[in-house]
């Protein structure tokens, strides 16, 4: 597996030497693009990382996990996970930590950590994506992207859910 960058890195560069391109020169302007790019959206993943900050503060997300973990356990959710589900569209970092927790206390083969790891692997940070992908090209007004972003959250959790009951159960 340790090849798979160079070699990709080295076809690059051949198909680029082919092509008659110069390639430190476009490398150097596709890194001067980034950096503008980083410039632009700096702001905005500012804000985004010192909202959350301040949700998790002032325990706001744990009064929300409180409020909608009975509900949970009464779908069949694992109460374990609700926070986890909670703080995935809004922290990539903090739900890695929730999903460490799970595996340290259940265990990774427990029902609940099998949800996590699956809920994980099929959920997006919805807040963030949105703040850098809408914040880089200046979109102001996203219309329906968070309740679609946000619902297809909501069903990735379902799915997590009754899919390790049906095949990893």
């Amino acid at each position: 597996m340790e090849f798979i960058m160079p070699l990709f890195i080295a076809v690059v560069a051949v198909f680029g030497l082919i092509k008659k391109v110069p390639l430190f020169d476009a490398f150097v302007a596709g890194a001067k693009d980034g950096i503008r790019i980083l410039v632009k959206i700096a702001p905005t993943i500012v804000g985004l990382i010192v909202a959350v900050d301040m949700l998790k503060a002032s325990g706001f997300t744990d009064m929300i996990c409180q409020t909608v973990t009975p509900l949970a356990d009464w779908l069949g959710f694992p109460k374990e996970i609700v926070p986890m589900v909670l703080l995935r569209p809004i922290s990539g970092g903090g739900s890695t930590a929730l999903l460490t927790n799970i595996y340290k206390d259940f265990g990774p083969d427990s029902f609940a950590g099998k949800v996590a790891s699956v809920l994980a692997g099929s959920t997006e940070t919805t807040f963030y994506a949105i703040a850098v992908y809408f914040g880089s090209v200046k979109v102001k007004k996203t219309r329906h992207t968070l309740i679609a972003a946000l619902s297809a959250d909501l069903t990735a959790a379902i799915t997590a859910v009754l899919s390790v009951r049906l095949f990893l159960n």
